[in-house]
C-alpha cells in the first residue's frame, strides 16, 4: 500500500471515529419518568420497550463500529506493513475497498467465503435448497 493511500485511509477512521463519537450514544428512554409514580400506562409501555430496544441496538452497533475503527488505527499505528493485507489470504485488500471500508480485515473474496459459511451454519449446514431432496 502507498503512502498516500495509507494516509487517506487514516484520515477517513479518523474522521469516522470523530463523528461516531461527536454523535453520541441513544439514549434510552425510562419507562417510569416520574418515580413516585407507581402507576404505568399500559398504552405506552409497547412503545416505550420498543424505543429502548431500538436504542440499544444502535448503542451495539455504535460500539462495534468504534471497536472495528480502534482496531484498524491500533493495526495502522503497530503493523503499518500489514495494513491493507486480508487477514485471510495475506494477499492486497482493493483500493476502492479500503476507501470506502477503511477497517476491512478481509479482501471481498474472503468475505464472501466467510459470509457464506455463515449463512450454511445458520441454515443448519444445509447450503442450498436441493441439499435435502430425495
Amino acid at each position: 500500500m502507498n503512502h498516500t493511500l495509507r494516509a487517506e485511509v487514516e484520515r477517513a477512521l479518523l474522521d469516522q471515529k470523530a463523528e461516531i463519537d461527536r454523535a453520541g450514544a441513544h439514549a434510552l428512554e425510562p419507562n417510569r419518568r416520574d418515580p413516585g409514580d407507581v402507576k404505568t400506562d399500559e398504552d405506552a409501555q409497547p412503545l416505550n420497550e420498543m424505543n429502548q430496544a431500538i436504542a440499544s441496538r444502535r448503542n451495539r452497533a455504535r460500539s462495534a463500529s468504534l471497536g472495528q475503527i480502534e482496531r484498524a488505527l491500533r493495526k495502522l499505528a503497530e503493523a503499518p506493513e500489514d495494513f491493507g493485507l486480508c487477514e485471510s489470504c495475506e494477499e492486497p485488500i482493493g483500493e476502492r475497498r479500503l476507501r470506502l471500508m477503511p477497517w476491512a480485515e478481509l479482501c471481498i473474496e474472503c468475505q464472501a467465503a466467510e459470509e457464506t459459511s455463515d449463512d450454511a451454519r445458520r441454515a443448519g449446514g444445509r447450503r442450498n435448497l436441493t441439499d435435502f431432496d430425495d
